[in-house]
């Protein structure tokens, strides 16, 4: 079997990996034996409803959100690395995450943390974040990556104002702590309607990508000579920004702010597989999912509380990014 065949085997095999690590793993114990037939043998009796309400309802739809999270912020990074021909730059460079924490906090004041507030405001905002980006980038020449990427700064300053000033005015004994926490990123408290209202978002936004990924080669070459070839930038450049913004929108809407992940994860698949988008793109996704899944895993295991899922990832992809850019030494673009 040709060694890359090998290696995309792997991948997917690391995702089921984690992804039985996930189910398997957490602070009440259940064994391997039960969680099979748990999952695969739905008329046994040799196990407790509690043991089946923490295996179907409290970690697997952890774990398939977790996926789906993880893999959307995973792929729309890689996007955007794609189309600004940058490896520094992640999904919330046009101001998604501002956006979606100050739409959070408004819905924490204003609605008494009704989750799906916060579900519709983060996402309502974060589109609107990026819509601004754009409307300010094309002040001066719509075509201008530079004048874009000033716009996603501008916008991102003017949200992260607005979110201190949300702070600044929320009851510090219970709104602000939880404005706090949902800005570090969690999984927890998770149901399979928050899985379903992110789906639909989070696929259409990864379509688009998947649909366009070959022309993201294209677009790594420059615009130059991507319009020499035939390719109409502009339009290519909405399509992905608009896959990308859906995608991490639906992300941050559910799970709150978890960085890191849209900035390493793609250099790590483009030293598994390379700079061809049409791989690493769907390469990109399983990678995220099962980063994901195991940053999550750790941060309800290894202590009493549970760990916000920025803190870890932080921790780990920021030493992570060091060593990748020593390893690499910025080339490979």
């Amino acid at each position: 079997m040709p060694h890359k065949s090998l290696k995309r085997i792997g991948i997917i095999l690391s995702l089921f990996i984690a992804f039985s690590i996930a189910i398997l793993v957490g602070r009440y114990p259940v064994s391997l034996q039960k969680v099979f037939k748990i999952l695969f043998d739905w008329g046994s009796t040799n196990y407790s409803a509690v043991e089946r309400a923490v295996i179907l309802d409290v970690r697997m739809p952890r774990a398939l959100l977790a996926i789906l999270v993880g893999g959307a912020l995973s792929v729309s990074g890689a996007a955007f690395q794609g189309m600004f021909h940058n490896p520094l730059v992640d999904s919330g460079i046009l101001g998604v995450s501002s956006g979606a924490g100050f739409g959070a906090a408004l819905a924490i004041i204003l609605f008494n943390r009704s989750y799906g507030m916060i579900y519709l405001l983060s996402f309502v905002f974060s589109i609107i974040a990026v819509l601004s980006s754009l409307l300010i980038g094309s002040v001066y020449d719509r075509h201008n990556k530079v004048m874009l990427v000033l716009g996603g700064v501008i916008v991102s300053s003017i949200f992260s104002a607005l979110l201190s000033f949300m702070k600044y005015v929320a009851d510090p004994y219970d709104q602000l702590p939880s404005i706090v926490f949902w800005l570090m990123g969690s999984l927890a408290s998770v149901w399979y309607s928050d899985v379903l209202i992110s789906l639909i978002p989070i696929s259409i936004g990864m379509l688009i990508i998947f649909a366009f990924r070959w022309r993201l080669n294209v677009l790594s070459m420059g615009d130059k000579e991507a319009k020499s070839m035939g390719v109409h930038v502009g339009l290519i450049r909405i399509m992905i920004i608009t896959g990308a913004t859906l995608a991490t929108a639906a992300s941050v809407a559910v799970a709150g702010v978890v960085g890191w992940i849209g900035l390493v994860i793609p250099h790590v698949g483009r030293m598994l597989v390379g700079n061809d988008n049409r791989t690493l793109i769907p390469v990109s996704f399983v990678l995220g999912g099962t980063f994901l899944l195991l940053i999550d895993t750790l941060g309800r295991s290894i202590t009493g509380s549970e760990l916000p899922l920025s803190i870890l990832t932080a921790l780990i992809g920021g030493p992570f990014y060091i060593y990748l850019l020593l390893r690499t030494k910025g080339g490979g673009w």
